[in-house]
């Protein structure tokens, strides 16, 4: 298949790339980039006023599958991630089972096989059962495509645990993704612990709980030398602790998540079970310090955390609630929303934070725009405005805090391989 995307601003942060071009596909790869490019037997793509980029990537995200099916599956999750201009979702190892063993991995891959609207990187976990004991055989996970290993959803308490298997993983070049979490001082939380949680009468899950843990953990990747990823980063002291040890020379990076730039704990106030998640909602004052971060580099990428429930699961007493939102339909719009036209980050780099940024810290054959590179693509219109329904969303739940909210910007077309699969904001394939 041919595909011609005319007259699009082309931001390539990879390569520096910012300019008014056409470009070309053919079959899986972007054969031409240029001035008045033609090509009559391929598919054209009109771009003008829209930014054609790397496809995006999510490197943190929850598909569900195996286990859950009711929440979401790789079919239904990898359509959302289209319709959010997605062309590569990394799905966590907290399924059922857990993504523990190489058949769990294999299993996944073959689903993404016959399924997946986007490419599908799978992630091992570190430990057997997530039970934070007995590490697992890392090398296996490599081989059979993996591309980082993380207990996500809980921590690795045991710290000659998390040594061990962060020696191990950096034998074949994997990154641990962290979920820095002190359950010892959260256990029975279910917010941000401070004035709303004592206005609420809410249990508090204090941010000291995981500066601890991001602490420890760039104490080890320092012992080792081994790469440590911090996931869904969300609060100041933590920005701060990534950006001393990356000063310093510590193999760490680090990712954020919409809300956390987007939304505070009063968003609790009116006990709103889509505002719960963990790590919880911060303050007006950690928000600030996260954009910081994005903008001076320290927080390397921007992934959704996608986590599903369904309104059974999430109607329910605040604290008896799951934690976790969906996210891959919004977070585009959220970041030009709240990064880009707030003149937090400039168009090229909230496109890095989406691209290139997790491409190199997964190691990823993705995030670049230029001729012979795979056509992964996302063309998108940060202008486009409009009102979030989520009735209308692709994936399987709703639980979104951000359900009416008048946000811009939004994916138009969407190339995976070479293959159009979001056309004029409409799957197709």
């Amino acid at each position: 298949m041919k595909i011609l995307i005319k007259g699009g601003r082309i931001i390539d942060p990879a390569s520096g790339t910012d300019a008014v071009m056409d470009v070309l596909v053919e079959r899986s790869g972007v054969t031409k980039m240029g001035k008045n490019i033609s090509s009559p037997s391929a598919k054209r793509l009109d771009a003008d006023g829209l930014i054609v980029s790397p496809g995006f990537i999510d490197m943190h995200t929850h598909l569900r599958e195996p286990g859950r099916e009711d929440e979401e599956t790789i079919e239904s999750g990898s359509r959302s991630g289209i319709a959010g201009g997605f062309t590569a979702l990394v799905p966590m190892a907290n399924t059922d089972p857990v993504a523990d063993n190489v058949e769990v991995i294999n299993f996944l891959n073959a689903q993404a096989e016959k399924h997946a609207w986007t490419h599908i990187y799978p992630v091992g976990s570190v430990t057997r059962g997530l039970e934070g004991k007995a590490i697992t055989e890392i090398g296996e996970f490599k081989e059979a495509g993996a591309v980082a290993i993380s207990d996500d959803g809980r921590p690795v308490v045991n710290s000659k645990v998390f040594t061990l298997a962060l020696d191990y993983a950096s034998m074949f070049g994997l990154p641990i993704i962290s979920h820095c979490e002190d359950v010892f001082l959260t256990e029975g939380g279910c917010m941000n612990e401070g004035l709303n949680s004592t206005i609420l009468g809410l249990p508090g899950m204090p941010s000291a709980a995981e500066e601890i843990m991001v602490a420890r953990d760039i104490a080890i990747a320092r012992l080792t030398g081994g790469k440590v990823h911090i996931a869904h980063v969300s609060c100041a002291r933590s920005v701060e602790l990534v950006r001393a040890a990356k000063r310093d020379g510590v193999h760490v990076t680090a990712e954020t998540a919409p809300h956390y730039f987007s939304l505070t704990d009063d968003a609790v106030k009116t006990y709103d079970t889509n505002a719960k998640m963990n790590p919880p909602l911060r303050t007006a004052e950690d928000v600030t310090a996260i954009k910081e971060g994005l903008r001076d580099g320290t927080i390397d990428s921007i992934a959704t955390d996608h986590a599903p429930h369904t309104q059974v699961e999430k109607k329910v007493a605040f604290i008896e609630a799951p934690f976790g939102i969906v996210g891959l339909e919004t977070c585009l719009p959220l970041v030009i929303t709240r990064l880009v036209n707030d003149g937090v980050l400039t168009l090229s780099q909230a496109v890095a934070k989406l691209t290139v940024g997790p491409a190199r810290i997964l190691n990823l054959p993705m995030g670049k725009l230029e001729v012979g590179a795979r056509a992964d693509i996302t063309v998108f219109d940060p202008a486009y405005e409009f009102t979030v329904d989520t009735s209308t969303f692709q994936c399987k739940c709703r639980n979104s805090p951000f359900n009416g909210w008048r946000l811009k910007g939004g994916a138009v077309h969407v190339i995976v391989d070479g293959q159009l699969r979001l056309h004029d904001r409409r799957l197709v394939g």
